[in-house]
């Protein structure tokens, strides 16, 4: 197959109505119902391109509408076929929030969704897919233990996507998304989402796709512009009292991202005893575990939520006030789905990210995939031992990183201020909505 995928770049706003975008009159009327009116620009895009057949990859920041983007194409694609749709995704978060959004418009049409993910009973599911099963919402561990045992065919699977596609990677799922690919039949349509697009992903488009047109809303690895970003240089020791600091001053929801399911238990134990209301969530959780932090992080029960990157891309919470990086991701792709949790739905948000002297190469690295430079304040300065080269780039060294009497942050002292990446002076700022 020819590797020169026909692209179409856009960052422009939403423009006109759902109305324009060829979707059938039950699903216009079912957006009205839900008092959704206008596209946004992933949905825009792709909807015109879906709904007439053709395979697709669309790459878009988290938080940007991808459910209906692949969704209403599908519900348009299967109404009165008895054709199947399959939405592969990474990690079960993921997929409840991807099938009770799709259940939001296809409820009105008697369209049955099925959810296959780990932690749930097999049983259960077994006697699910007995019906009429329209639309699979999988992650591929989970289908691919059905698969063998004969549990589920896919010969009916008229058009599938694959959500989150570089994190199915990320997470090793491409055996799995090769084996599913022997299972679904050969003419079908295609639809690919994710919000980076690294050379592995692009040759397994390839193997599997027919000519996809390509829709990016932003550049791939590009942080949402609503989102104020900053990070903190400082002592490993000194992280937890920082954070509890932190939160003591800001009053909106926080979502804390930890890079071991050893240290969110352990960070989450240290906040409530400390008087913080917090939950976790982590593969160590059981799925009944996992969905009560989450509901009681969207209920208000929990003000905190820490997690690790398994809820990196399944948290769909409204206007989480900020996003803290405790620890560093291990791969700077992360750290763009980390901070997407926040700013969502064109609201504004916050990401603070703690890093440690010895992380001066991680913060490169960051730097370069969202080509942005970063707003550092410092506390202490980077470790030049073991060729980690230079102290830092003497922006805002031995900052005194504070909450502003704006509700924001700003960095004081040092040798100069810290340059906003968005006000282009002073430090950085949280809004208060």
């Amino acid at each position: 197959m020819e590797n020169n995928t026909p692209e179409k770049n856009t960052t422009e706003e939403s423009v006109g109505t759902f109305e324009t975008l060829g979707l059938h009159p039950k699903l216009l009327d079912a957006l009205s119902r839900l008092k959704l009116t206008t596209p946004t620009p992933i949905q825009h895009q792709a909807i015109p391109l879906a709904t007439a057949g053709n395979d697709m990859i669309g790459i878009a920041q988290t938080g940007t509408g991808k459910t209906l983007a692949f969704g209403l194409p599908m519900l348009q694609r299967l109404m009165g076929t008895g054709q199947q749709g399959l939405v592969l995704v990474p990690t079960r978060e993921l997929a409840m929030q991807v099938e009770e959004g799709l259940l939001k418009v296809a409820g009105p049409f008697g369209l049955r969704t099925v959810l296959l993910i780990g932690g749930a009973p097999m049983f259960k599911q077994k006697r699910q897919l007995q019906g009429v099963v329209n639309i699979i919402v999988a992650t591929p561990g989970r289908l691919i233990d059905h698969l063998k045992q004969r549990t589920l065919n896919l010969s009916k699977v008229s058009i599938l996507v694959l959500d989150e596609a570089d994190r199915m990677l990320d997470m090793g799922f491409e055996p799995q998304i090769r084996e599913v690919m022997k299972g679904v039949p050969k003419e079908r349509q295609t639809l690919m989402f994710s919000a980076t697009m690294p050379h592995n992903l692009t040759d397994l488009a390839h193997s599997f796709m027919k000519s996809p047109l390509r829709i990016e809303v932003a550049r791939a690895g590009t942080a949402a512009e609503q989102i104020e970003q900053a990070f903190l240089v400082l002592p490993k020791e000194d992280k937890i009292k920082e954070l509890r600091d932190l939160l003591t001053n800001f009053k909106e929801t926080v979502l804390v991202f930890s890079r071991t399911k050893h240290g969110a238990t352990k960070l989450t134990r240290a906040l409530n005893d400390a008087g913080f209301t917090a939950a976790e969530i982590h593969s160590d959780r059981s799925l009944g575990q996992r969905r009560a932090a989450l509901d009681g992080f969207k209920s208000g029960r929990f003000r905190i939520l820490v997690a690790t990157d398994i809820a990196a891309r399944g948290i769909d919470v409204k206007e989480i006030g900020m996003v803290v990086n405790f620890d560093l991701p291990e791969n700077a792709e992360d750290y763009v789905h980390r901070i997407g949790r926040t700013g969502r739905a064109g609201h504004e948000g916050v990401a603070l990210s703690f890093a440690t002297p010895d992380q001066k190469r991680d913060l490169e690295l960051i730097e370069r995939l969202i080509r942005q430079e970063l707003n550092i304040h410092f506390r202490v300065p980077f470790d030049t031992r073991g060729g980690s080269g230079g102290g830092g780039r003497g922006r805002s060294r031995g900052a005194n990183f504070r909450r502003s009497s704006s509700g924001g942050f700003s960095a004081g002292g040092g040798s100069r201020p810290s340059r906003s990446p968005r006000s282009g002076g002073g430090g950085f700022r949280g809004r208060r909505r």
